[in-house]
C-alpha cells in the first residue's frame, strides 16, 4: 500500500501517552508498566521466566505496498507468541521498540499497535513498555514477549529421542503460497485459483495463528519430548531440532498435511506442494516429537473441533541425517530450503 503524506507528525511523549490511554494495562503481577524507566513484574512462585524477541525490518520482513500496518503489527506479535507457544509457556507481557521514518504518521503507527494488540488480546498479553526512535531508513520494529512456565517444565528442542514420532499442527506451506500470490510471482496461477482459495492463502500469510494453548497442553500432559515452531520452514526448523537433540529424522512425503487451497495453488503453479512445505516459513505451526507409547494418548487428547495434528515421520539416529521417504518408497536427503538471513 502506498503511504500518503503524513498528516499528523509523531510527537514521542504525546504518542506514548496515547498508548497508555488506548491500551491500559491491568495484568496480574505487574507492579509498574509504561511510564517509568523500566517495567516491574512480580513472578509467581515456582515459575520460570521465558523471554523471546524478534526484529522486523521494512523491505526484509514486510513490504508496505502489500501489507497494512495492522497486518505488520499482528504478524510481529504472532512471531513472538509462537516462540512462547513452542516452549509450552503462558505468554504474559509484550514490549515494543519502533524506529519510525518520517513517512509514517501517528495514525499509521496506532494502526500497527491495533493489529499487534489484536493478536495479543486472546492470550491476555499486556503491553508494558518499549521504546521509540526516528529512522532514516524505513520502519523497524522489535518485540519482546515474556511468558512463564512451572519450574523445570519448559519444552526444549533438545529432548527428541530415536524412535520418537514427529507431529505437526495444522497445514504446511500456506503462508509461502500467500506471499507468492501477493508478490505476483505467478500471475497466471493466481488467475486460475478460485477466489476462496486465494483468500484463504492470503489470510494464512497475513493473519497466522500462534498455538499458545496447545503448546501448554503438550507441556501439561507431558506429550512432547522436544518442540519448535515452524517460522522459517520445515526443512530448516526440523534441522534445528535435530541438531539440538543430536538425532536424524525421516519425513514421510505422503503424510505432510496440506490445505485444499494449497493443493489447488500447487496445481495451478505447477509446483510440488512438499517443496512449498519444506521451504515455506511463517506458518507458525508447532512441530514436536513424542514417544510412541504416548502417541495414542496424544491422538485421543487432541481431538477437539478445529484442531488438526498429523504424524509426519520418525526420529532416526544422528548418522541417518534428515531424509524424506517419497511416495514410491525411496529415501532422499532433505536440502535446507528454508529462509536464512545472510545466506
Amino acid at each position: 500500500m502506498a503511504l500518503r503524506k503524513a498528516q499528523q507528525p509523531l510527537k514521542e511523549f504525546a504518542f506514548i501517552d496515547s498508548l497508555v490511554r488506548r491500551f491500559p494495562t491491568r495484568a496480574p503481577g505487574l507492579v509498574r508498566g509504561i511510564g517509568d524507566d523500566a517495567a516491574v513484574v512480580t513472578l509467581p512462585a515456582h515459575r520460570q521466566l521465558v523471554v523471546t524477541t524478534d526484529l522486523l525490518a521494512e523491505g526484509i520482513h514486510f513490504d508496505l505496498r502489500t501489507a497494512s500496518f495492522e497486518d505488520i503489527g499482528y504478524k510481529a506479535a504472532i512471531a513472538n507468541l509462537s516462540d512462547i507457544a513452542a516452549m509450552g509457556a503462558r505468554p504474559e507481557h509484550v514490549l515494543v521498540a519502533l524506529a519510525i521514518p518520517a513517512s509514517c504518521s501517528t495514525p499509521h503507527i496506532l494502526r500497527l499497535y491495533r493489529g499487534l494488540m489484536a493478536a495479543c488480546r486472546p492470550y491476555r498479553v499486556s503491553l508494558i513498555g518499549g521504546d521509540t526512535s526516528a529512522s532514516s531508513h524505513g520502519l523497524f520494529l522489535s518485540l519482546t514477549v515474556t511468558g512463564t512456565v512451572p519450574t523445570g517444565s519448559a519444552l526444549l528442542r533438545s529432548g527428541a529421542r530415536v524412535g520418537d514420532l514427529i507431529y505437526v499442527t495444522g497445514t504446511l506451506g500456506d503462508s509461502l503460497a500467500g506471499l507468492q500470490l501477493l508478490s505476483r510471482r505467478d500471475h497466471m496461477a493466481a488467475l486460475r485459483l478460485p477466489r476462496k482459495d486465494r483468500q484463504f492463502l492470503l489470510t494464512r500469510h497475513r493473519r497466522p495463528v500462534a498455538h499458545c494453548r496447545f503448546g501448554q497442553f503438550l507441556r501439561t500432559h507431558r506429550l512432547a519430548s522436544a518442540a519448535i515452531d515452524l517460522s522459517d520452514g520445515l526443512s530448516g526448523d526440523l534441522r534445528h531440532l535435530c541438531t539440538q537433540s543430536h538425532v536424524g529424522a525421516e519425513i514421510h512425503a505422503d503424510s505432510l498435511p496440506f490445505s485444499s487451497a494449497l493443493l489447488c495453488y500447487a496445481t495451478a503453479s505447477r509446483m510440488d506442494p512438499a517443496a512449498l512445505a519444506l521451504r515455506g516459513g511463517e506458518d507458525y505451526e508447532l512441530l514436536w516429537t513424542v514417544a510412541p507409547s504416548k502417541s495414542r494418548r496424544l491422538q485421543r487428547a487432541a481431538k477437539q473441533p478445529g484442531r488438526r495434528i498429523t504424524c509426519i515421520g520418525v526420529i532416526r539416529p544422528h548418522g541417518f541425517g534428515i531424509r524424506m521417504r517419497t511416495e514410491d518408497g525411496r529415501l532422499r536427503p532433505v536440502p535446507i530450503t528454508s529462509y536464512e538471513h545472510f545466506r
